[in-house]
């Protein structure tokens, strides 16, 4: 009786510790529906870290302001399997950069795809490219 006492509980705790990481890893904070497009852009900033690849471009908005967009992207180890390496991006880089925007208007978002300048694509790992409705 108490070993299955203490399974029950491990098990209990196990899901209770597990909790913030699943909530942690939802796409609920970017508007999936529909994809922004940002072309010719430059990179300002590549951080291939975990536990999620980073890039940092400038853009212009519809008034023509200049921003900073920050794109998060999936783990360097599930990028590394969609084609990814640590060298696919430097600063100074021109692409085109597709993402989810979040849902508060804030200019960052989840990457979905960027088009390098020599016209290959390399898509996010969790996400994936999906053409606007």
């Amino acid at each position: 009786m108490k070993l299955k006492f203490a399974m029950s509980r491990a098990l209990i705790l196990g899901l209770l510790i597990c909790i913030p990481a699943i909530a942690h890893h939802g796409s609920t904070a970017y508007d999936t529906t529909k994809v922004v497009a940002f072309k010719g852009v430059t990179v300002t900033k590549f951080l291939w870290a975990s536990p999620h690849v980073i890039i940092t471009f400038d853009a212009k908005d519809d008034q023509g302001t200049m921003k900073q967009w920050t794109a998060e992207a999936g783990t360097p180890q599930t990028l590394l399997l969609s084609g990814w390496s640590k060298a696919a991006v430097k600063v100074g880089d021109k692409l085109d950069v597709y993402l989810y925007q979040s849902k508060t208007g804030n200019p960052v978002g989840r990457l979905s795809k960027i088009t390098l300048a020599d016209g290959s694509d390399l898509k996010d790992s969790a996400l994936g490219y999906k053409e606007n409705p």
